[in-house]
């Protein structure tokens, strides 16, 4: 199955979710106001958040206008345009160490798919014939660290770690050390998500970090905030939150296959300013793909005849 396809079956929900109550009828409707109108109802419904779905109803509005369209069944083509504007600052190429190992941090709530999306992007990296290894850096749950291992059986990788409870900075630590000696080419660290209590992840993804930069300059290379796609509005409030403990860099988003809410993307790309780098399509440990903005785009939009 070709990148479109996964994408466009991926989203098969979230499309449903923008077009299914006004989609079937759109060719012969005339292009006005009462249709944008509707549009702008469902997208917000769609998760799209209220500010972005203003901006993307203008921006339909504008180029209907420019180009003098007056048929309803335009409104597709126009519409993933403007997506593709609102993604159009979206940089989905991974920073990577220009000598030794790229090491990337993993943030985020539990129960996101955090270490799922490790053992996945584990998968991704040694297909490409890469050498990988895992840092077990939430050693506040024994369950995440037993969790990595088996992700990383499934990878075909070794997983670094010490007993629950454990500094995790000094994980990250034995990670760079072995990564160093092994010729290894990705570092994938997990962390703790306890964000109701932000003093102490604060402090402790601040350590993590400061232990990464000094025993490998540059890194982090990327620090990736997982976010689970059907939780839709209530992605933005934990980007708001993550934004203000650590330095995110990046975003993956999981589940996108099980939501109608995939229209989210939208507004943590728009209004925080971040590139969604990685989106889960699925269960299988493939199912991880690069986010594509015009394929998203696309993907949302085009409806079957």
């Amino acid at each position: 199955m070709g990148l479109f396809d996964k994408f466009k079956k991926g989203l098969t929900k979230s499309r449903n979710a923008v077009f299914g109550r006004i989609g079937q009828a759109l060719s012969g409707k005339k292009l006005d106001e009462s249709l944008f109108e509707e549009l702008e109802e469902v997208l917000i419904s769609a998760d799209v958040g209220v500010d972005t779905s203003l901006w993307l109803v203008d921006e339909v509005r504008k180029q209907a206008k420019a180009e003098r369209a007056q048929d309803g069944g335009e409104l597709p083509r126009l519409l993933q345009s403007a997506m593709e504007k609102a993604l159009s600052d979206c940089d989905t190429e991974m920073a990577v160490a220009p000598d030794g190992p790229s090491l990337y941090m993993f943030v985020g709530v539990n129960g996101v798919g955090k270490t799922t999306s490790i053992g996945k992007l584990a998968r991704h990296y040694l297909d490409q014939g890469k050498k990988v290894i895992l840092a077990a850096g939430d050693t506040f749950r024994a369950a995440a660290i037993d969790q990595l291992l088996e992700w990383g059986e499934r990878a075909g990788c070794d997983v670094i770690r010490h007993a629950p409870g454990a500094d995790p900075a000094a994980v990250i630590y034995d990670a760079i050390v072995a990564g160093k000696s092994r010729g290894v080419d990705v570092i994938l660290c997990d962390t703790a998500g306890r964000l109701h209590n932000k003093a102490n992840l604060m402090a402790e993804l601040a350590k993590m970090a400061k232990v990464a930069k000094r025993e490998l300059p540059g890194s982090p290379h990327e620090v990736l905030l997982v976010l689970d796609g059907t939780t839709g509005q209530n992605a933005l409030s934990q980007t708001k939150s993550f934004q203000e403990v650590a330095d995110v860099t990046g975003i993956v988003v999981t589940k996108l296959d099980g939501t109608a809410k995939g229209g989210v993307i939208l507004p943590i790309v728009r209004e925080f300013g971040l590139s969604v780098k990685w989106v889960g399509l699925g269960e299988s440990i493939d199912d991880l793909e690069p986010f594509d903005a015009s394929i998203y785009s696309e993907a949302i939009c085009q409806i079957d005849t």
